[in-house]
């Protein structure tokens, strides 16, 4: 059975489209059938459904696109907070893969698993335990994501605080404090955001040893911290 929750936050934290736009009562009414959402997490979700489709649609793209595509810092692509540039990022790329396969849940090939809104969705046909056990193993990006659109008085902040509260556990505020000092992009430098991109494009691949596999290395992966730069010697073979 689908947890319709996790499905509506998917939408809600992709491109906005005009379809997204009109589908705004549907997304409200799913929210509502959901009893274990509470009145106030289904507040916050319902606010910010009502200010994406009240939105000039142009103003609400550019918006996004700002926020998530311009700013690294907010990503939302959860491997490039832990992983950043680092060989790592591709196998957890492929580990994340084969967990999606093994459970029969496919993905267009042009999205990278990583991809929040596809995780939400896959985590929206498993088990409540389990969804809550894996988005809580992403609790430290979710809470820096939290703090980070907070200070930009963001909407958006409404669901990564839904998400906080529906994570079994608590971030390790460690790794939220580092996430937390990683250096702010400049959304409006194009030729610098160009760069950083071209520097980090990822290929799946990289080799693991036959006992380090899984579930434990996905949660490693999920919660690493050490961002380590590329060898210049081996970003050929990346």
């Amino acid at each position: 059975m689908m947890n319709k929750t996790y499905k509506v936050i998917s939408l809600l934290l992709s491109y906005p489209t005009e379809e997204l736009q009109g589908a705004a009562g549907e997304l409200v009414a799913a929210l509502k059938e959901d009893k274990k959402l509470g009145e106030r997490r289904f507040n916050l979700l319902k606010a910010l459904i009502d200010d994406i489709a009240g939105r000039d649609l142009y103003d609400a793209q550019e918006r996004y696109v700002f926020l998530f595509d311009r700013t690294r810092v907010l990503s939302l692509h959860l491997f490039e907070h832990v992983h950043g540039e680092s060989r790592d990022r591709g196998q957890a790329m492929v580990d994340l893969m084969a967990t999606y396969e093994e459970n029969g849940f496919e993905i267009d090939s042009k999205e990278l698993p990583d991809y929040l809104p596809l995780f939400l969705e896959y985590l929206s046909r498993r088990p409540d335990a389990e969804a809550r056990e894996l988005l809580g193993q992403t609790a430290h990006i979710l809470s820096a994501l939290n703090e980070r659109l907070k200070k930009r008085k963001s909407m958006y902040r409404n669901i990564f605080a839904v998400l906080e509260s529906l994570a079994l556990g608590k971030p390790d505020r460690s790794l939220v404090k580092e996430l937390l000092g990683m250096p702010e992009d400049d959304p409006s430098d194009l030729k610098a955001l160009d760069e950083i991109w071209e520097e980090e494009a990822v290929t799946f691949g990289g080799n693991s040893g036959e006992n380090d596999c899984g579930p434990d290395r996905l949660q490693r992966q999920l919660r690493a911290h050490t961002r380590k730069p590329v060898d210049p010697a081996q970003h050929s073979s990346l």
